[in-house]
């Protein structure tokens, strides 16, 4: 895939100004914290996540032809609810394909969208996200999560926001799942603000980025699974890797009780209900990691189970 460029994230801009929310940016409740931290609320779009960003600029795109055909994704539950949101409004049909530890909120949502769904054990789902396909649908058109230039200029806008509202960022801090929102951003941020540092931040327990940056190549890691389920994949596809690669400044990893701690303290300070994935930039910006001064923390959505919540206010982890 070649570079995104700073028009098709602006044009993206213009396609989904009607459908998807310019989320605000507010401060962080924290007075002692390393950095002045603000946080890109994400987990107020219609869907719940930024996912709903580059689906809307996907589904857009769409030929005639290609929605009476109907669209699929594969997805842990944003992507899968975003599509569905998007596709149902347009009267298009839509399948998701989802791992079997799919959390009940995210399918249920899912369901309520009017989409149909289809689980896979992890590996089954990982290989169609590798792959591009799944036989049984290739009628209809495969939009990929990440790997796909709608989709990153569509999350790109988030850039173009946070620039916008803080135009003396010093740092931006995005999680990394797949790489298709860290790509758009740092796209956005870089084409106008060279000198802003962007870091991803990953799991302890799924860090294939930390680990190609490391190696100096996409690699693949032991991935464990967690509650931190939007981030977190096996491996770094290598056609994000070349992506990301020249764009970030590297990976802040934190651990799974560093990101409790976030979501509760986002809770308790900010009254931001924030899942694993989301609250991880804040878990690394408050490492001091991402560095002093104006650090801006994208809170990538908001989806968790009730009962994980609950467990994580009362201090466990899930």
């Amino acid at each position: 895939m070649n570079p995104i460029s700073l028009e098709e994230i602006e044009q993206a801009r213009e396609r989904i100004a009607e459908s998807t929310l310019r989320s605000p940016l507010v401060h962080l409740g924290v007075g002692d914290a390393p950095a002045d931290i603000y946080l890109k609320l994400e987990n107020l779009q219609p869907t719940g996540s930024f996912k709903a960003r580059g689906a809307g600029n996907a589904i857009v795109l769409l030929s005639d032809e290609e929605r009476n055909r109907g669209v699929y994704t594969c997805s842990a539950g944003n992507m899968a609810q975003a599509l569905a949101w998007h596709a149902r409004r347009r009267e298009i049909p839509c399948t998701v394909i989802v791992p079997d530890t799919a959390p009940e909120t995210k399918l249920a949502a899912i369901e309520r969208f009017g989409a149909s769904v289809v689980k896979l054990p992890w590996d089954g789902f990982w290989q169609v996200a590798t792959t591009h396909r799944y036989a049984p649908l290739e009628k209809s058109v495969f939009i990929h999560p990440f790997a796909d230039r709608r989709m990153i200029a569509g999350n790109g806008t988030i850039g173009l926001e946070i620039l916008e509202d803080l135009p003396n960022v010093d740092s931006v801090v995005i999680p990394f799942g797949g790489g298709g929102l860290a790509t758009g951003i740092a796209t956005a941020v870089r084409g106008r603000k060279k000198d802003t540092r962007l870091y991803a931040c990953e799991t302890e327990t799924a860090a294939p980025l930390a680990a190609s940056f490391a190696a100096g190549s996409a690699q693949a890691i032991k991935r464990i699974p967690s509650f931190v389920d939007g981030i977190g994949a096996e491996n770094v596809l290598p056609e994000m890797w070349e992506l990301v690669k020249p764009l970030l400044d590297g990976s802040i990893v934190v651990s799974l009780h560093e990101i409790v701690s976030a979501i509760g303290l986002l809770f308790e300070r900010n009254r931001v209900i924030a899942e694993g994935a989301g609250a991880a930039s804040v878990a690394a910006a408050l490492t001091g990691k991402a560095g002093t001064g104006r650090v801006v923390c994208v809170v990538s959505g908001g989806n968790i189970d009730l009962s994980k919540l609950v467990k994580i206010l009362q201090g466990e982890i899930p």
